[in-house]
């Protein structure tokens, strides 16, 4: 097996189930160079999402992990999606023309971010082609093929796969996060891009157990999920993919990025989460 690279984690797993983590690093590269504060930046991470699922790998779920931070290079983003605005020299290569994509980008949050989620600038200086290509090179190309590698392994294995897409968002949208600044999220956001991207019974049956646990859900609002359940979940083909996003409130604060109590109690409704998942064949459910 070809070794991810040293920015991306992978662990195999044995089970029809594949977690990936794209927006928890904390590896600044020194190549990186911004010009805003280190904890203006750290509040784009999903903060400890990689140890709320700590657990999985013991489960024999398939593991991937960026180690890159979101701000450098954001991982659930096409290589289209680029922000020419960043660049000292015209862009090369196909650029999305997509307006939902396209909303995106005019935030400032492309493959390459142009400003935080408060809208502070990230550079004072232009990107090269030679450095943006150069993050696709270390980054998303290792992310994707470590991603797309353990859901073959798993299809192959079981005849069908459970992709979740691993999140955080804050208690309240910023202004430069998402097209619906102030919004309080609820507890857990569930998307499949309006059942696109994996049986709507199975999403469905996400969102049931997280309140029947006590949470408010959503399903598709706020988030419908973007790249990295676009690209691999296709529910014909008994591949589900599922981004599942949790407020930072419930295990963190905020201000200080330190876990609270709440830390272990949802933890342990997401160990139950994914044993139930586990148990689970999309085949057999009624939209299979």
């Amino acid at each position: 097996m070809e070794a991810p690279g040293p920015f991306v984690s992978e662990v195999p797993g044995l089970t029809p189930l594949v977690l990936d983590s794209p927006h928890s690093g904390t590896d600044y590269p020194k190549d990186f160079a911004p010009a805003c504060p280190l904890p203006l930046l750290r509040s784009a991470e999903d903060t400890h999402v990689e140890k709320l699922y700590a657990f999985a790998p013991g489960l024999g779920v398939a593991w991937i992990e960026a180690h890159f931070p979101r701000s450098y290079l954001d991982a659930n983003r096409d290589t289209t999606e680029i922000d020419t605005t960043l660049l000292d020299a015209p862009w090369p290569d196909p650029v999305a023309t997509d307006p939902a994509v396209l909303s995106k980008v005019r935030l400032g949050k492309g493959l390459i971010w142009r400003c935080t989620d408060d809208g502070v600038p990230i550079y004072n200086r232009k990107l090269s082609v030679a450095e943006v290509r150069a993050r696709i090179d270390r980054c998303w190309r290792p992310y994707h093929t470590a991603v797309g590698r353990a859901i073959d392994a798993a299809h192959a294995r079981h005849g069908y796969s459970i992709h979740l897409n691993c999140h955080s968002m804050p208690a309240v949208a910023s202004t430069h996060a998402t097209d619906f600044p102030g919004l309080v999220h609820a507890d857990f956001v569930i998307g499949n891009r309006d059942e696109s991207t994996s049986s709507g019974a199975l999403a469905l049956m996400i969102c049931e157990h997280l309140r029947a646990a006590g949470y408010r859900v959503e399903y598709n609002h706020p988030y419908k999920g973007v790249e990295l359940v676009r690209r691999y979940g296709r529910p014909a083909d008994h591949r589900h993919s599922i981004q599942l996003e949790i407020n930072r409130k419930l295990y963190m604060d905020e201000a200080t990025l330190a876990m609270h109590d709440g830390f272990g109690v949802l933890q342990g409704h997401l160990r139950a989460l994914v044993t139930r998942l586990l148990a689970v064949d999309p085949r057999q459910l009624p939209d299979a």
